[in-house]
């Protein structure tokens, strides 16, 4: 099998871009070989992409359910390893019981979600990147991998869509 092209076409708004990608579906180019480029918040359904999955609301559930076990384990395990009977109290009070459960649910779920973005965007990477000054003047740029066969037909169909070049990426550090 020969070896995948990166072409970069580079459009001046989002309604050329969001085209491109339906006509490079229409050429048979799936979505997994296409990454949009955009220096402003840009999507999926904007584009017309499917929905990304993500793992930070499973990891966020998870920390809410740790820090629920470490609330309850403070508001419990704390008054009965040290009792301090005080004029008829009960010896584990109720609403302070609930703020702390509540406390450390919260701070175990904002933890494992600060985690679970910061792994999910692979953050830091310090392999190379296609970069293209454009994208920070507010163009938006689609990354396609084709076969060299498709290139020519690729790079006719995205100028006569609306892109203003169409050119080989190559990856560089930043």
């Amino acid at each position: 099998m020969t070896d995948k092209t990166m072409l970069l076409a580079l459009f001046p708004d989002l309604d050329p871009a969001a085209h491109a990608v339906e006509k490079l579906r229409e050429l048979g180019v799936s979505d997994e070989h296409v990454n949009v480029i955009s220096g402003i918040p840009v999507t999926e359904a904007m584009m017309g992409r499917p929905q990304q999955a993500s793992n930070v609301p499973r990891l966020a559930l998870g920390g809410a359910v740790g820090g629920f076990f470490v609330g309850a384990l403070l508001a419990f395990w704390t008054p009965t390893s040290y009792p301090l009977n005080v004029g008829g109290q009960a010896l584990i009070p109720g609403p302070p019981s609930v703020v702390v459960i509540f406390e450390m649910t919260m701070l175990g779920m904002l933890i494992s979600t600060f985690l679970g973005v910061f792994l999910d965007s692979r953050f830091p990477s310090y392999e190379p990147k296609e970069y293209v000054p454009e994208i920070s003047d507010g163009k938006i740029a689609l990354l396609i991998e084709c076969n060299p066969e498709e290139e020519k037909m690729i790079e006719l169909a995205m100028t006569k869509i609306g892109a203003e070049s169409v050119k080989h990426a190559e990856a560089q550090t930043l």
